[in-house]
């Protein structure tokens, strides 16, 4: 049996907010459908296509902006350059004009009302995050695929495995904790360095470093763009923007045009506990409400998540003197393996695990990644990523409105302070006397995953999102 290979930018991918599995693994989806379909030679014959959303994907969908995701990737548009200011006149022209220009190629017929279908009661057994296309062909031939959104972005067509990337031959293969730690023992390899040994398999030193120094860049630039930008949240819910107000009252009345004299103002602000407190948690908002605006976050493991290790790694950068490539690549390269190990042995899904699998694992990355270069031994690693995700086990997904509003973006704060706090632990403690280890860790929170209600699994059927009277626009 082929086991998964993960690479670092498997874990870390670039992208749209406000969801890894809604928005971007749809998105994904639908271009994966058109590729195959020219793939096939029967691009030029489809007259019409529709779209089934299951599960969860139906139930948050709107809120999640699934439906935008999948118009936008149907159309042509990719993630990652896609020109997120342009976002609404785009899906706004598609609906008005009742036509999507098919994978950027072919003009055909679309009604948003009849052609893109939210099955909110039925469900498909792989995965809840479902999606089938359907096209139809001037033969009278329908060609129909399915494919599941599985979490951070991660997209797997009905009948594959998920695994069918070219194999390589990793000189470190990790599947749980303990291979990781025997690698570490027998080498004397840090977790960062196992990482970049195994990157070689697939790319030179250089490419590595400067892939993972680009999606460092887009980490920078939202959170800059998150301090700085005021307002209210779309969706409905007027929710008000914090960070920007946060950032001038922590800052002053200075305007500060980059982010290089930024950081630097922050570092010479003090270091006292609870400025910086309010500066992690400035941090961690002013990603997750540029993640909530439908702006480009780096899935960290996944986009509802993605906060926490910005915020941790912004905090290293500016109070523990991290401000260096070869110091951030390190923080990404450890946090990377951390997220791979939960998803190989669990899940990174919310609508699989709960939060405990977004928010859970992203501070259990965040922790290892600052203990290591914080200077802690490769247990005390391992023993922060696992403090880290004890404190988040049973941590449910309940979005009110649907939407990656409430409670998700403060919980990014909670999930960063638990990741220094977790770290700081390790750092102070003799990780040979832990009782409980990482894959201990793993496995709970998958078996936790398992026996948890779906109402709060990214449904918004239960916990605070019936709890909370809302009135929602109609979309």
């Amino acid at each position: 049996m082929q086991r998964e290979q993960i690479s670092v930018f498997d874990i870390f991918k670039i992208g749209i907010g406000p969801s890894s599995s809604h928005t971007l693994g749809p998105w994904r989806a639908a271009q994966q459908f058109t590729a195959s379909l020219k793939q096939q030679g029967v691009l030029d014959e489809v007259e019409q296509i529709k779209i089934l959303l299951y599960g969860s994907l139906a139930k948050t969908g709107k809120g999640h902006g699934t439906d935008i995701a999948i118009l936008l990737g149907l159309h042509g548009g990719d993630p990652v350059t896609f020109d997120v200011n342009a976002i609404d006149s785009t899906v706004d022209a598609i609906k008005k004009e009742q036509q999507i220009n098919f994978g950027g190629e072919k003009l055909l017929p679309f009604n948003y009302d009849e052609d893109l279908i939210f099955l909110f009661f039925e469900s498909l057994p792989f995965h809840p995050n479902a999606v089938t296309f359907q096209a139809f062909l001037s033969s009278g031939k329908a060609i129909s695929e399915t494919y599941y959104s599985i979490g951070g972005g991660f997209v797997v067509k009905e009948g594959e495995s998920g695994n069918e990337k070219e194999q390589v031959e990793l000189p470190f293969p990790v599947e749980k904790a303990n291979d990781l730690w025997h690698w570490c023992l027998t080498t004397g390899l840090k977790v960062s360095e196992v990482v970049m040994e195994n990157e070689l398999a697939w790319r030179t030193e250089a490419e590595t470093r400067k892939g993972i120094m680009q999606h460092f860049n887009v980490m920078k630039e939202c959170i800059y763009r998150g301090c700085h930008t005021s307002g209210f949240l779309p969706g409905g819910l007027n929710v008000g923007r914090r960070a920007a107000a946060l950032n001038k009252r922590l800052i002053g009345n200075n305007i500060y045009t980059d982010y290089e004299s930024w950081v630097t103002a922050i570092k010479s602000g003090g270091n006292g506990f609870n400025y910086t407190l309010d500066w992690v948690s400035c941090f961690a908002l002013a990603v997750n409400e540029e993640n909530a605006s439908f702006g480009r976050v780096v899935t960290a493991p996944t986009n509802g998540a993605a906060g926490v290790i910005p915020a941790v790694l912004q905090y290293y950068i500016a109070f523990c003197d991290g401000f260096s490539d070869d110091k951030i690549i390190q923080f990404i390269a450890c946090a990377s393996e951390i997220g791979s190990i939960f998803k190989k042995g669990a899940t990174i899904s919310a609508a699989m695990g709960g939060c405990q699998a977004e928010i859970g694992v992203s501070s259990a990355m965040a922790a290892a990644a600052l203990t290591e270069c914080l200077g802690g031994s490769q247990r005390q690693v391992l023993m922060a990523a696992e403090i880290a995700m004890e404190h988040h086990l049973g941590l449910t997904c309940d979005p009110i409105g649907g939407l990656v509003q409430i409670p998700c973006i403060e919980r990014n704060t909670m999930g960063a302070i638990k990741a220094i706090t977790a770290s700081q632990l390790a750092l102070q403690s003799n990780p040979d006397k832990a009782k409980v280890s990482l894959d201990a860790v793993v496995n709970t929170m998958w078996e936790t995953a398992l026996d948890m209600n779906s109402k709060y699994k990214e449904t918004s059927d239960g916990g605070l999102a019936t709890n909370i009277p809302i009135s929602l626009p109609e979309c």
